[in-house]
C-alpha cells in the first residue's frame, strides 16, 4: 500500500467523451486525520450523470481538468482513526476513480452482509435500484393493468423499474438500442414488448403496443423520446423525469414537450432526484432483497477489470454501447 493511482480529467470533451479525455496518474496515498477512514476501492460505479459533472451542471458536484473523477464505490476499510469502522469493513462511499480514498467516518455507509455479491450495492440494491423503486413504487404508484413505458430498458435503473412494474401487475414496454437488448428485456426481464429505437419507428410502435395510451412513462432519456411519449399519454398519466441521456453530451438543453400535451392528459409530472429518498434506503432494501434472492428481480452487470479500463468503459456507456449496469472492478 505505497502507491495510489487515480483517473483525472485531462480535457473537457466537446461532445461524446473519448478515452484520451482522461489520464491515469500516480498520487500519494491520503493521510488520515482524527475520525477519518482510509478505504481501498473494490468496485467503481460508472453513471451517465458523471457527464453532467464534467460539464459543471450536476447537483452532486463538478470535475475540472486535472481533477479526479467523482464516483460511488464499494470499498474496503484498510486504516481507521474512527471508532465506528475497523479494517476489513465493507462500505459504500464516494471514493472516486482511484485505488485509495480518505473519508470522514460520517460519509461512509456499511454494506449489509445480505447484499451478495457486493457489487449489487452499486446496482440493483444500490443507487440505481433505489432510483427505480422511488420512481415506480413511491411516485408512480402503479396499478395492475397500467401500461408502463421505459426507455433505456435494460440499464441499471431501467431494468429494475421495468421488473418492479411487472411485479405490480403492469404491462411493460421497453425501448432499447439493439435487437440483443430488446431480446434480453423480453426473455430475461419479462417485459411484454421492447422497441428497437434504431430500427423501428418508436411512435408507430407505441401506438400499436399502447392503444389506450401510456399510464406511466419513466423517462431516463429526455429529448425526442420524451416528446414522442408525451404525445401518447393516457388520461391521468404519471411522467417520471429522471434522466437526460440524450442530452448529456450536448452543450445545450432541448426545449422539451409542449405543456399542452401534459395538460391534455391531466398528467402528473414528477422530478426524481434519488438523494431525496436516501432516508428510505433501508425500506427499499427490506422490500427488494427478497425479490433479488428469489430471482424475481434480476440485474446484468457490465463489469470491466482494472481502474485503467474506467475511461474506455465510461465512453462506451455514453455511446449506449454498454449492456447492463456499468461497473469497474478495481481491487480484489
Amino acid at each position: 500500500m505505497s502507491k495510489n493511482f487515480q483517473v483525472q480529467l485531462a480535457s473537457f470533451p466537446k461532445s461524446i467523451p473519448r478515452p484520451n479525455d482522461f489520464k491515469l496518474i500516480e498520487t500519494p496515498i491520503p493521510d488520515l486525520s482524527l475520525d477519518q477512514v482510509l478505504c481501498e476501492t473494490l468496485y467503481l460505479s460508472l453513471d451517465p450523470y458523471m457527464r453532467s459533472q464534467i460539464a459543471g451542471r450536476h447537483m452532486s458536484g463538478s470535475v475540472g481538468v486535472n481533477e479526479p473523477m467523482i464516483g460511488e464505490t464499494v470499498s474496503r476499510v484498510v486504516m481507521s482513526e474512527s471508532n465506528d469502522f475497523k479494517p476489513g469493513d465493507i462500505v459504500r462511499c464516494f471514493g472516486g476513480w482511484q485505488h485509495y480514498s480518505a473519508h470522514n467516518a460520517s460519509a461512509l455507509q456499511m454494506v449489509a452482509d445480505t447484499i451478495d455479491p457486493m457489487s449489487y450495492a452499486l446496482s440493483i440494491l444500490g443507487m440505481p435500484g433505489l432510483t427505480a423503486y422511488a420512481g415506480i413504487i413511491w411516485q408512480a404508484e402503479p396499478k395492475p393493468g397500467d401500461v408502463v413505458v421505459i426507455p433505456a430498458a435494460i440499464g441499471g435503473v431501467g431494468a429494475t423499474a421495468g421488473q418492479l412494474a411487472k411485479l405490480k401487475g403492469c404491462v411493460v414496454v421497453g425501448i432499447a438500442g439493439s435487437e440483443e437488448k430488446c431480446q434480453y428485456a423480453t426473455e430475461e426481464l419479462s417485459y411484454d414488448a421492447c422497441i428497437n429505437r434504431k430500427t423501428e419507428n418508436v411512435s408507430d410502435r407505441l401506438k400499436e403496443l399502447c392503444p389506450d395510451g401510456i399510464n406511466v412513462f419513466f423517462d431516463l432519456v429526455g429529448g425526442e423520446l420524451l416528446q414522442t411519449a408525451s404525445e401518447q399519454l393516457a388520461i391521468g398519466a404519471r411522467v417520471i423525469l429522471c434522466g437526460l441521456m440524450s442530452e448529456y453530451n450536448n452543450s445545450t438543453r432541448a426545449a422539451g414537450p409542449a405543456p399542452g400535451l401534459w395538460i391534455k392528459a391531466r398528467a402528473i409530472i414528477y422530478g426524481l432526484v434519488v438523494y431525496d429518498y436516501e432516508h428510505r434506503r433501508e425500506e427499499f432494501l427490506k422490500n427488494c432483497i427478497p425479490y433479488v434472492k428469489s430471482g424475481e428481480l434480476k440485474i446484468r452487470e457490465d463489469i470491466t477489470m482494472g481502474l485503467e479500463t474506467a475511461p474506455e468503459s465510461f465512453c462506451r456507456l455514453m455511446q449506449g454501447d454498454n449492456f447492463g449496469k456499468a461497473l469497474v472492478r478495481v481491487g480484489t
